[in-house]
């Protein structure tokens, strides 16, 4: 499995990388978190309001999309589902 977080700013203050990177920091983020300027990122998933969790699986598809907060154990047993694959 791999994670992988993205940032889309909302307001212009977001953009600059070191903002992120002191944000992932102080919130103790492992993860990657690539920064989503252009929103390009935001648009190939069609993403619409943060926060947004969207999982990918082993050969690209989108298989779950969640807008906003909850559906936390949704979202866990989807990834337990997606774990659980061949492939």
């Amino acid at each position: 499995m791999t994670i992988v977080g993205v940032h889309s700013p909302e307001f212009f203050w977001e953009k600059p990388t070191a903002g992120v990177a002191a944000a992932t920091k102080k919130l103790g983020i492992l993860y990657p978190v690539v920064q989503d300027n252009d929103f390009a990122i935001w648009n190939r998933y069609a993403v619409r309001a943060w926060p947004t969790r969207v999982l990918v699986d082993r050969s690209g598809v989108v298989r779950f999309h969640h807008i906003g907060e909850g559906a936390y154990e949704e979202t866990e047993a989807f990834i337990r589902r997606l774990l659980d694959e061949k492939g």
